[in-house]
């Protein structure tokens, strides 16, 4: 879904609630919208709601740590491990973001 408002600038892409939201003039490829899929599987584990409690807590705790708080989110750690593998999906654990939860942060 074509937006001006959502994602905030700097980001190709937002999931809520399983919309992919898209900035104007932004085509997404094949490995964008694997990303957004794999965010959408970690939302129905979860129910929604504590996807998006556990999302913005990780963030809060991660900002006052060294590195990228965004990018060391465990779901984001996921989301961009597995984005180039097209079977992924298929093959991927329930709950697999836990095991991102406990690394350390990167640089």
């Amino acid at each position: 879904m074509k937006n001006r408002f959502l994602p905030p600038k700097g980001f190709r892409a937002i999931n809520l609630l399983g919309c992919i939201f898209v900035r104007p003039g932004t085509s997404l490829t094949e490995v964008d919208i694997r990303h957004e899929q794999i965010h959408t599987r970690q939302m129905c584990e979860l129910w929604v709601l504590p996807f998006y409690v556990l999302y913005v807590g990780e963030w809060l705790v991660r900002l006052m740590l060294s590195g990228d708080a965004y990018r060391n989110i465990s779901f984001e750690r996921e989301a961009y491990s597995h984005e180039h593998d097209a079977d992924y999906l298929q093959h991927r654990p329930r709950f697999a973001w836990r095991k991102y939860f406990f690394l350390k942060n990167y640089g």
